[in-house]
Parts: C-alpha cells; structure tokens; sequence
C-alpha cells in the first residue's frame, strides 16, 4: 500500500440553544371609556421554542482532496459533500464523501472511486475558572465501496479533543489496520488546529501542524503543516486558500501507477456550500 488517506475532515455542527420571550400587556377595565378605545388591549404572542435538532449539508469542490497532507486524488480537483444531524445536548452524528482515487493509483485492478466516512460523537463545553474550554469526542468509519482484494483499507478511528479559544487539539486512534498498511492497528494521528479571526474582511487565519504514526511501519510516519486563509462569502459561500506541505517519504508515498509523489508542497484550494 502506498498511500495514506482522509479523515474528515469532520464536518460538526454546533448545539443549538433554545430563547424563550413572553410578553404581555395588561387588560385594563374602564368605567367609562373613550370613545373609539379599545375594551382590551392586545397581548403579544409568546415566540416559539426554537427547535433541539440541527439538520445540516454542505457540497464542495477542492483543488486537491488532501487528507493528513497527503492527496487522495493523484494531485487532482475533487467533489465532496456530506450531512449532519446535531442535538441541542451536543450529540451529532453526520456523513461525508469525497471523490478519490489513491486505491486505484496504487492498483490498477482496484475499483474503489469514492471515500464515504460515517461519523458521531458528543461534543460541549466547561469552564475551569471563569476559563470556557470545548471538547469533542467520537467514533469515525472510513469505509471505501468498490471492489478489490486483501488488504481491505477500512479504517476506524477514536478520537478525542480539547479545545480553548480558536485552538484545538486532537486525537485519533485507529483500533483497525490504518488504510491497509499490513500489521498497523493503534496508529495514531495528533493534530493542533488554530482558527484564528482576524475581524476583517470576514477572514479567518488557519493554522495546523499534524503527526501520523504509523504502528510497525515508521517509514510510514510523517509531519504534515499548512498555513491558509478562509472568507465567508455570504449565503453559505465559504473560500479557502491554504499551503500544505509534509516530510513524508517519496518512497512510501509515491503513486505506484503514476509515479506522482503525493505529499509534496502545493497551494491549495476549496469553494464550499452550507445549506
């Protein structure tokens, strides 16, 4: 196997929090009453409870689906989507795929297009003094439809963060083989995300460093970073920019069949829609 691949980037949506406002005006009886008021005045209607369930879909296109710095699509654009469902106690659970194509790059005789991950955890957050911190925790299943031979590459991972401010770390811990890398159950992944507004423009300034341990195969091991910007365009529009870059070696990820090194730098792209 010659490629690692895609966490999800795990769409999550946020909690949902309920505004309650009742008003009323008081009904005031008169002896003799002006001509034209009116007997009583009117009450205002109490709002409606807004609802504990979130239902969300997003729909993007990207430049180069990377997945941990590495591409899963040879170097090439690809479409992605995926929904989610949330509850207003932090619970959510959601859907995301993505166009690939490392499975077949690495096998000629793989047919396995589409990356589908399936995804629910708990997500909230505490305060330790007078300091509000958030947490995330959760279960992800890489699950690749198509068909081909051992070694499977379905993946799944535990993970876990902790978050304070635009920064958050993570977690993941693979109880399966990773992507079909023989003999490499209890790989892991730590990644430090910050997300960083910058109060102008809509832009957002991001930042992430990430380490993929690979179990009984360290020249699968690397550090992948980027550095991006992102811009909320309105109406659900989100741009992002970014450069990405890892230490991977060439000799484990390279694409057998296009003899494309998959970890190298490259500006990166994505127009992503929310609905």
């Amino acid at each position: 196997m010659t490629d690692l691949r895609h966490t999800a980037a795990a769409l999550i949506a946020c909690p949902v929090s309920s505004i309650f406002l009742f008003a009323a005006m008081p009904v005031m009886a008169q002896s003799q009453p002006d001509a034209g008021a009116p007997a009583t005045a009117p009450t205002a209607a109490a709002a409606a409870p807004a609802s504990p369930h979130t239902f969300t879909a997003n729909v993007a296109l990207v430049s180069d689906y990377r997945y941990r710095g590495i591409s899963q699509t040879n170097l090439r654009p690809a479409i992605q989507g995926g929904f989610d469902y949330a509850h207003q106690s932090g619970f959510y659970v959601g859907n995301w795929n993505s166009s690939i194509s490392w499975l077949e790059d690495a096998n000629q005789s793989v047919s396995a297009p589409v990356e589908m991950d399936f995804y629910g955890g708990f997500k909230n957050t505490f305060k330790v003094s007078g300091l509000e911190f958030n947490y995330d925790m959760g279960v992800l299943e890489y699950y690749y439809p198509g068909g081909y031979s051992n070694p499977r590459p379905y993946t799944t991972e535990l993970y876990a963060g902790i978050g304070w401010g635009p920064v958050f770390l993570k977690y993941s811990h693979a109880v399966t083989n990773l992507f079909g890398f023989n003999d490499s159950k209890n790989s892991y992944y730590v990644d430090l995300t910050a997300n960083v507004p910058l109060n102008f423009w809509g832009l957002t300034f991001n930042a992430h460093v990430g380490y993929q341990g690979v179990t009984h195969n360290s020249d699968a091991s690397y550090t992948d970073w980027k550095l991006g910007l992102t811009k909320d365009l309105g109406k659900g529009f989100t741009l992002a920019v970014a450069y990405v870059d890892t230490n991977a070696r060439e000799s484990v990820y390279t694409s057998a069949n296009r003899g494309r090194y998959l970890g190298k730098a490259a500006a990166w792209a994505s127009l992503t829609k929310t609905f």
